[in-house]
């Protein structure tokens, strides 16, 4: 088992999980309020004082910047994003390749920030590689690089078996593929960075400050965030909470706060990096249903990612990002299958966070004027790059600019509520209870997708 479970995330192992800043001191009055200290709040936080140092802007954070999913996922700074296939039959081909485009080139412009404002986030650009290790695997993933050529000609490599080892020997691999769109980051220091950042820019970031209710204005009233130390009245209230939007009054079925977990080993000898020739740092996954997602880390471990226990009961959190023992057992298989010289390998550290899920998967953005009220979000999964896109829509859509960006098909997307429970516990176990025994079926020498997940993902609505 691993040797530290919770404790926010291994990200923080280093220097320890960070004090909480200073609280909200009480009422306020500002021009924007932006709800969440993730990488959705810091961005837009950072692009709307960048554009008018004028504004008054006010972060609220429950715990620290970076508690949440921006200082616990698997440190994917690439250009995938929720809801592209969604957007192309809803919107038009043109408009969802429009944004794929915005995509493509916001992991340079997290990058490019990074470097202009001194953030050290162990950023190395060795692209995406992701493995088949079976047939139907094989099969979705050519499927996938021949739907990404509608997005482009050059953005993916197909790569037989020998190419694709040579990269990084996974065990089992029979193909795989590898875009240059996609960086490894050790995510807490970049959620950090951009926190002292934006307070050296002149945002009053409040940290130790939990937000109950996000309130419209009415045309006498401006929209307002209460908290327990005081009410917050703004001229737009940005919500930013992604996982933990179910928390605020009103929102429990907006977004379903989704399950992932991880491990890190114990840093890794020379030779099994030698042997396993993952020189380049790219980040790795495959195509299972049930997918895995891993990076080689700046100290030489391997961080390794996956479902686990997929949802709790009402929408209900973790606690400072503890998982189950089941879950860690789950990753450790992973791990051994993927890698068996790393099969001794100690694991140092296990951990778990929510990412948010929409009904339809799919990410939107939204400004609302009447009411003053806008968000970002729903990345599932997605959102180390897209935030920055957000960040910068939301930064538009407050300056009332008509831009390329407040025209993408993800500004101004509906979508439904999730059921009430249990059917949405019910539903969520049952989705993910079928990709697993689709992945086993398929493990075990089925030479076809099996039609297990295929039902899956129609009831699911991906």
């Amino acid at each position: 088992m691993a040797a530290v479970n919770g404790e926010v995330s291994f990200w923080y192992a280093a220097d320890g999980v960070p004090e909480e800043g200073p609280a909200l001191p009480g009422g306020r009055d500002v021009d924007v309020c932006i709800v969440g200290g993730g990488y959705t709040g810091l961005w837009t936080a950072y692009y709307l004082k960048k554009a008018d140092p004028s504004l008054r802007i006010a972060v609220l954070e429950q715990r620290f910047c970076g508690y949440g999913a921006s200082g616990r996922n698997g440190g994917w700074l690439y250009n995938g994003f929720a809801g592209r296939g969604a957007f192309a039959k809803r919107y038009g081909r043109q408009r969802a390749a429009a944004m794929q485009r915005m995509m493509d080139a916001a992991v340079g412009e997290v990058v490019d920030v990074a470097a202009a404002e001194g953030i050290e986030a162990d950023i190395v650009r060795g692209g995406v590689l992701e493995v088949a290790r079976s047939k139907p695997q094989l099969e979705r993933l050519r499927e996938h690089v021949e739907g990404e050529r509608a997005y482009g000609e050059g953005r993916f490599e197909l790569l037989g078996e020998k190419e694709t080892r040579d990269r990084i020997d996974v065990a089992g691999t029979i193909g795989g593929c590898w875009t240059r769109y996609g960086a490894r980051i050790q995510p807490a220091k970049l959620a950090r960075g951009l926190a002292r950042t934006v307070r050296e820019l002149g945002v009053d970031v409040y940290e130790g400050t939990t937000v109950t209710a996000i309130l419209p204005g009415d045309g006498h009233r401006k929209p307002r965030a209460v908290t327990p130390h005081g009410t917050v009245t703004a001229d737009q209230v940005l919500r930013a909470t992604e996982g933990f939007t179910a928390g605020l009054r009103g929102e429990k079925r907006t977004w379903l706060p989704m399950n992932s977990a991880m491990v890190a080993t114990e840093p890794l000898p020379a030779e099994f990096w030698a042997e396993t020739g993952w020189q380049g740092r790219q980040v790795l996954g495959d195509f299972a249903h049930a997918y895995m997602y891993a990076q080689r880390t700046a100290d030489d471990r391997i961080a390794l990612g996956g479902r686990g226990v997929p949802y709790r009961f009402g929408s209900r959190t973790d606690s400072d990002g503890s998982t189950q023992v089941e879950t860690v057992r789950q990753l450790r298989r992973i791990l051994d299958s993927f890698f068996p010289d790393a099969a001794h390998a100690r694991i140092d550290h296990a951990w778990a966070g929510v990412l948010g899920v929409p009904r339809d998967w799919c990410a939107t953005v939204e400004l609302d004027r009447v009411s003053g009220l806008g968000w970002a979000g729903g990345y599932v999964g997605s959102g180390v790059t897209t935030t920055n896109l957000a960040g910068r829509t939301l930064r538009d859509l407050v300056l009332d600019r008509d831009t390329e960006l407040t025209r993408l098909p993800w500004v101004g997307h509906t979508v439904r509520r999730w059921e009430p429970e249990p059917l949405r516990w019910l539903g969520v176990h049952a989705m993910y209870a079928a990709y697993h025994a689709a992945d086993r079926q398929e493990a075990a020498g089925r030479a076809t997708t099996s039609p297990i997940a295929r039902v899956a993902d129609v009831v699911a609505g991906r």
